[in-house]
């Protein structure tokens, strides 16, 4: 018991061996298998509610309520007491342009250009990048490259801007929203099972763990149909 009172309920003690973070994305729905006919909406449908649902804390009304617009660039260090609530800063979904589901509500699914959402894992006090913002790529993960054609990237060159850190805690960084990197794959190989990897890149990201497919990447599979 007298033990437990030296815990702190809002950062972990040791901080000294962070790991680095891992990635997910959106829609996840039965796997890391994304596979529908765009002459199908049913095969689609899912996958465009499940993004509806999971933007819908970053539309720009709700940002605008909780969040503060912050410095881009730079860190967002917030000192005073441990247990003060911290600031979060904003991320809209506007940000996230043709990935955004404002004006195409079908986040591409509809025409075969699908967008997926990149998540990078919370961990308190993590300063990613080292300054430098940490951004993302995409390739054929196994197979012909000319299977991957285009991907576009949102906001901006795809990063992730370093005023959304660090992270305080779930108690104490209530409001805070992750931010997201959207990848729009515009012209993927049809009909055809086409392995893709995503990853961090950036000073302190592990990327290459093949025992860990989640750490500093993510692997899934885009299935197009016409």
């Amino acid at each position: 018991y007298v033990m437990l009172l030296t815990l702190s309920p809002y950062t972990p003690t040791y901080r000294d061996r962070v790991s680095p973070p891992g990635v997910m994305i959106r829609p996840y729905l039965n796997g890391f298998t994304i596979a529908f006919n765009v002459s199908q909406p049913s095969t689609w449908q899912p996958y465009v509610d499940s993004m509806h649902h999971f933007l819908a804390a970053y539309d720009d009304k709700v940002q605008e309520e909780k969040n503060i617009e912050c410095v881009s660039g730079q860190y967002f260090i917030q000192g005073g007491n441990e247990s003060e609530e911290k600031k979060a800063c904003q991320f809209k979904r506007s940000l996230l342009q043709n990935c955004s589901g404002i004006e195409d509500p079908t986040f591409g699914y509809s025409k075969g250009q699908p967008c997926i959402l990149l998540k990078m894992n919370r961990i308190i006090g993590y300063r990613p990048g080292a300054g430098v913002p940490v951004s993302v790529d995409c390739k054929v993960q196994k197979g012909n490259e000319s299977n991957l054609r285009s991907v576009d990237f949102y906001p901006g060159n795809g990063t992730f801007d370093l005023m959304y850190y660090p992270y305080y805690g779930k108690i104490t960084h209530v409001n805070y929203t992750s931010p997201l990197v959207a990848m729009h794959f515009t012209d993927v190989k049809k009909n055809y099972l086409v392995p893709i990897q995503c990853s961090l890149n950036g000073k302190g990201i592990i990327n290459d763990v093949n025992s860990d497919r989640f750490l500093g990447r993510i692997i899934f599979t885009l299935s197009i149909g016409k």
